[in-house]
């Protein structure tokens, strides 16, 4: 259960029409967080399904987040376990090769308020370009480098590729993934939630 706090601020965001003009599925801003969480999840914005449901990673990506976390639908949906935020909290739209960027405005206005109402937090995942861009300092020119230099930023961070079966590819290309980068997060996730 979220505070009072915490619970009006998650309001105000749900409420937020800021980029209704951008936005062309209109405002649906989607977030979930409690103050005990300890897990902290940053993804790029929701996509269609998403934005139609109202429930984070509710799509294909998320069934492959979860299974690279080994997390259950019930721990990774109970907000005081898990927070999700997005860089860019509504559906953005459609662009020649996939989805908009978030829109630009989102994580300086609510990451800051957001997290600061997050005392627990342990360990947050950057997941995608985006959000590694904005959190890391030094981060290398490429999301590959970023993920193999995951030692830089533990403990607080981990950066993972977004898990859309759009990157099939690079999964395939990079299977260090796999057996490097995916044990290590399992182990950090089982510490969180021991």
């Amino acid at each position: 259960m979220t505070d009072k706090p915490l619970a009006l601020l998650l309001d105000r965001v749900r409420d937020c029409n800021h980029c209704r003009a951008h936005l062309p599925l209109g405002p649906r801003p989607v977030v979930q967080a409690a103050p005990s969480a300890r897990l902290l999840i940053i993804g790029q914005a929701p996509g269609t399904r998403v934005h139609k449901t109202g429930i984070p990673w509710n799509d294909p990506s998320g069934d492959r987040l979860r299974e690279w976390l080994q997390m259950e639908k019930e721990t990774f949906y109970n907000p005081e376990q898990v927070a999700i935020m997005p860089m860019g909290f509504c559906y953005p739209g459609r662009g020649h090769s996939g989805d908009l960027p978030p829109r630009p405005e989102c994580a300086p206005m609510w990451h800051p308020l957001i997290t600061a109402q997050l005392p627990d937090i342990q360990l947050t995942l950057l997941i995608g370009d985006y959000a590694q861009r904005y959190y890391l300092k030094d981060k290398p020119k490429t999301l590959t480098e970023t993920v193999k230099a995951n030692v830089c930023w533990s403990p607080e961070f981990i950066a993972l590729p977004h898990p859309s079966p759009r990157n099939n590819l690079w999964l395939r290309k990079n299977p260090w993934f796999d057996a490097e980068i995916l044990p290590m997060l399992r182990n950090r996730i089982d510490q969180l939630f021991v």
